[in-house]
């Protein structure tokens, strides 16, 4: 629903007509609502003007079946436009069980893109066409914002956070992205490139790229090298949680509760261990703020994530 516009950004995405429909609603919507208001301005300026004949004796009325119905209808109009809009945001935040994870990484000033396999991309992303993808953010410094237009999604990248954006690409092409987000002097030149390919010539892209150590592959050597694996290994003596099979599964805490191990309490387990404790286990681990930045961090819940499936979830909480 481009309507042939040079300004409108093509629609490339299952999404992006959806989103453009209700835009335009809401366009011609106001549109038509301001055109009417300004009739009557210009109206009843032009009746009431100095020195017009208009009859201005008349007795003020009240109406109050009139007042409820302009009242009711408002209401009315607001509550369609909220849902439909409700409607466009909960599909945005619900992405496909079998989507393909890319991670990307938002820094002063440039965009790190890293794919399941381990090809690396800077301010270029290469995706196929009519495959769901899912864009796991995270900020370097500051707060960064992934903009595709064509796609009609954006997400912001922020620092101490993992965030999420998807997207199906449904038109093979060449698409502008930014940083939505002013994020310093050069937050201008914060630009690239995402380029939607056939499956097959994406399959042959990544071919081209070569085979490099993925994301979790990484993150069970900084796992290693920071230590974690002297406590939290299988053959370690020391009495700290098993991490095989944690995330997306339900954690009781030392006080009475019990939370998620997602990427959030991942995060915080490592950065500021104390916050929140597993029940059963002293309080020993030292913080690792300051020590793990946020590409590095991107490696450590990739090897955690990889240590148990999705179906995880629904197991028993961990002791």
């Amino acid at each position: 629903m481009s309507l042939g516009i040079p300004f409108t950004p093509p629609e490339a995405s299952s999404i992006a007509s959806s989103v453009d429909t209700l835009f335009y609603t809401l366009l011609a919507f106001t549109f038509a609502l301001g055109l009417f208001l300004a009739s009557l301005v210009v109206f009843y300026a032009i009746k009431y003007r100095a020195g017009s004949k208009a009859d201005r004796t008349g007795e003020r009325t009240r109406s109050l079946p009139l007042e409820v119905a302009w009242t009711v209808v408002s209401l009315l109009i607001a509550f369609v436009i909220f849902g439909w809009g409700a409607v466009l945001f909960l599909r945005r935040e619900h992405p496909p069980i079998d989507a393909l994870e890319i991670a990307g990484l938002g820094k002063q000033w440039m965009w790190e893109f890293r794919h399941p396999g381990g090809q690396r991309e800077i301010n270029e992303l290469h995706v196929p066409v009519g495959k769901a993808v899912i864009v796991s953010l995270a900020s370097q410094d500051v707060i960064h914002s992934f903009f595709v237009p064509a796609f009609r999604v954006k997400q912001d990248a922020v620092p101490g956070r993992t965030t999420h954006v998807w997207f199906i690409a449904d038109e093979p092409g060449r698409y502008h992205l930014f940083c939505a987000q002013y994020c310093g002097t050069q937050h201008s030149e914060m630009g690239g490139w995402v380029t939607v390919m056939q499956p097959e010539a994406y399959a042959a892209w990544l071919g081209v790229q070569g085979q490099g150590d993925t994301l979790a592959a990484d993150g069970e050597k900084l796992f290693r090298a920071l230590g974690c694996s002297g406590c939290h290994g299988n053959a370690s003596k020391v009495r700290a949680p098993n991490l095989a099979g944690i995330f997306g599964r339900p954690v009781a805490l030392d006080n009475q509760q019990t939370v998620i191990a997602d990427d959030r309490y991942l995060r915080d387990s490592i950065l500021n261990p104390k916050k929140e404790i597993a029940a059963g286990y002293d309080p020993v681990m030292p913080s690792f703020d300051g020590l793990v930045d946020e590409g590095e961090m991107q490696m450590l819940l990739a090897y955690l994530k990889s240590l148990s499936p999705r179906a995880a979830a629904k197991s028993e909480p961990v002791q």
